[in-house]
């Protein structure tokens, strides 16, 4: 009965005490939390633990919720600023090529596989040698197919900077994976 239940209504059950209404928005945005987490930590066990995290401090700021928002625009804000706040506190280590994981489609031969597998590596090290400023809005756009107006809602950007940081983003992108970088 919860599943066609929208989101506001859920939140407003959640905060009234239904934990089936909180246990169906985790359902419905656990994905989307995690995938987005993992792409900016790189990393499938931190990723599973700062999900949980957010997901608990979503639950105890449901009262704070704007209907005028999307949920899920809500929950990406949240993710992405517990993802910063996180790596702040850690000093975002380095990670090892070896420790990165990717899932990569199968094609037909060894050497293209491991061609693809280099390509995907470069352009992830590329990404995470950016400043989170241009790494996150470009993240979302690319990766998780939000428009520019929801990324200047989660960042609280103007939409105007949004777009000019993920152009930026990209010619940096660009230039450090054609070697242009620093000339």
């Amino acid at each position: 009965m919860l599943k066609k239940t929208d989101d506001y209504e859920l939140v407003k059950m959640s905060i009234e005490g239904n934990n089936d209404a909180f246990a169906e928005l985790l359902t419905r945005y656990k994905n989307l939390v995690y995938s987005v987490v993992l792409r900016m930590v790189n990393d499938t066990e931190e990723a599973n633990d700062l999900a949980q995290e957010i997901f608990i401090k979503v639950f105890k700021n449901l009262d704070k919720y704007q209907p005028e928002f999307k949920f899920s625009t809500w929950l990406i804000r949240i993710s992405t600023n517990h993802v910063i706040d996180y790596r702040r506190k850690k000093k975002h280590e380095t990670v090892s090529i070896d420790d990165m994981v990717y899932d990569l489609p199968e094609k037909d031969t060894p050497e293209s596989k491991y061609i693809e597998k280099e390509e995907k590596m470069s352009i992830e090290n590329a990404l995470n040698s950016l400043p989170d400023m241009y790494k996150i809005p470009i993240v979302l756009f690319h990766k998780q197919g939000l428009s520019y107006q929801e990324i200047a809602d989660i960042t609280k950007e103007p939409l105007s900077k949004v777009k000019n940081r993920i152009f930026r983003g990209r010619k940096m992108l660009k230039d450090i994976l054609t070697g242009k970088e620093g000339r």
